[in-house]
């Protein structure tokens, strides 16, 4: 006799349908588990028995062979075993029920209770796409199951609930469809709080218009991190699509807060120097998103660049110019999205005062040019602004006048967004940092002046292609905040100015 309950696999980021068959046969007792399971997987055969003698139901002395189909696809972790309790229960007749358009997924402890699985949220849209209706998974991911319309998700505490809804004793009631809160939203560290630094100010400003990345050199103390740190206060509010996008990610890597359905603030990943390749990239037998995935739709914040690895640094430039990492397996290659706003802080010389108005620089020319050399010309060129953070000075730190709020940029850059969003209706771009070649002759119209001094400093400033593109930009950028038609000199002549910087330090280097 045999039986079948589905369930769903990961792979990445895309979820698939996985289907439990349970076959007894005589023969002497065995519990066989085939179809490419992991370890986590095998030990589930081990979960299903305790739970079901614990929870009072017989388990078979009989030679028991259970599929995890498809075959020929890896499968991993604990979420089968809720899918195989239930497949074994109606092959031995304890559970009279049907299951069709049911969804199985979660890991049983001993005495039966459901614990919290990963990757509920993608797993929840394939069941919907492929005509489920019905998902049984652990009550803490319910509400995030609950985020996809069109599909009843249950919140299952333990086995014998279940077993009671399923019988049609004692019915659990589905999980309220998710509904944002928008006064539900933490506060973030304000703008308001730095002194000084207006210059510094006014680039990240256009930065999280355009949403351009960015390079904040300085010294020790001068506020880069400080900056960089409340730059999501400035950013517009995230769309339900990006919300659902950005918690995938996160739902796959398992990090997902408990009280959390959605992702709804723009993430801001901060990962330590220390943090290898495959740690940025994302990796593993069965690839998992790294720091610049975990970042997506929101902000990668690299502290004291040129101390990363180079490895680590070179892996951001592909993903920088697509927008989505591929990760390679013998098993297969996986993509995961990474639009993310990188916004890199160092130093300009290993004591860190090169160039500071007051304190001496103690670093040789070799150490200097060592230093720079570590952050490579390719990713320089990959970085739209490159700001210089001077030292704050006396007056500006005891000052008593208020500095601006975010939440007065944040109108700004709203409204610079919303004239984007106008203008690339329709396509599959979100903001000028991700115009692509053939629309930005369109998009970037130059007055006769701007053109003029974009070519005069191409020339002067030998700048690159890309480089040239990222400065047009800007300045479109540049020009919707001013709700400027066209890109205007003063335009252009800020944008270049932005580019100047990597001309004063890395030709030291």
């Amino acid at each position: 006799m045999v039986s079948k309950s589905y369930s769903m696999g990961l792979w990445g980021m895309h979820a698939f349908l996985v289907e439990v068959e349970t076959d007894i046969s005589a023969g002497l007792p065995a519990f066989d588990l085939v179809g490419l399971p992991d370890a986590a997987v095998k030990e589930s055969r081990n979960r299903v028995r305790a739970a079901l003698k614990n929870c009072g139901f017989d388990f078979p002395v009989s030679r028991i062979t259970m599929n995890l189909a498809p075959a020929d696809r890896r499968k991993e972790g604990p979420i089968y075993d809720l899918p195989l309790l239930i497949s074994l229960l109606k092959v031995t007749g304890q559970l009279g029920a049907g299951t069709d358009g049911c969804v199985f997924v979660g890991e049983l402890s001993l005495s039966g209770a459901l614990r919290p699985v990963r990757g509920v949220l993608p797993m929840a849209i394939e069941a919907r796409r492929l005509g489920f209706q019905h998902m049984f998974v652990p009550a803490e991911n319910a509400r995030e199951g609950a985020v996809v319309e069109g599909l009843s998700v249950y919140p299952v505490p333990d086995v014998f609930a279940l077993l009671e809804h399923l019988r049609g004793h004692q019915p659990i009631k589905p999980a309220e469809p998710y509904r944002p809160d928008p006064q539900a939203k933490p506060a973030l560290p304000d703008f308001a709080d730095v002194k000084g630094q207006a210059q510094a100010k006014r680039a990240l400003e256009i930065a999280a218009s355009g949403g351009h990345n960015v390079l904040l050199i300085g010294a020790p103390g001068s506020g880069k991190s400080m900056l960089a740190k409340r730059i999501p206060s400035i950013l517009p509010d995230m769309f339900f699509l990006n919300d659902t996008a950005t918690t995938e990610i996160y739902s796959v890597a398992g990090l997902l807060p408990d009280d959390a359905a959605l992702i709804e603030n723009r993430p801001f990943r901060a990962p330590h120097h220390t943090i290898s390749a495959p740690g940025l990239s994302g990796g593993g037998t069965i690839p998992r998103p790294g720091e610049i995935s975990l970042a997506h739709n929101g902000v990668l914040f690299l502290d004291e660049l040129p101390e990363f690895s180079r490895s680590a640094m070179e892996v951001l430039r592909q993903p920088l110019e697509d927008g989505a990492v591929t990760v390679s397996r013998v098993n297969g290659t996986v993509s995961f999205p990474c639009r993310f706003m990188l916004v890199a802080a160092m130093n300009p010389c290993p004591c860190g005062y090169y160039g500071h108005p007051t304190r001496p620089c103690t670093c040789s020319d070799s150490a200097v040019s060592r230093y720079l050399g570590r952050v490579s010309g390719p990713l320089l060129d990959r970085i739209d602004l490159h700001i210089e953070v001077p030292p704050v000075s006396f007056d500006s730190l005891t000052s008593a006048q208020k500095e601006e709020s975010s939440a007065a940029v944040k109108a700004r850059v709203d409204a610079a967004r919303a004239i984007q969003l106008e203008r690339f209706r329709n396509t599959a771009v979100a903001c000028n940092a991700q115009i692509p070649p053939e629309l930005l002759r369109e998009v970037c119209c130059m007055t006769p002046d701007a053109e003029t001094l974009l070519k005069n400093a191409f020339e002067k400033f030998g700048l690159s292609a890309r480089a040239y593109d990222r400065v047009l930009k800007v300045a479109r950028t540049i020009a919707d905040l001013d709700n400027a038609p066209r890109i205007e000199a003063r335009h252009a002549a800020e944008a270049v100015r932005y580019r100047t910087l990597d001309r004063k330090y890395w030709s030291r280097a």
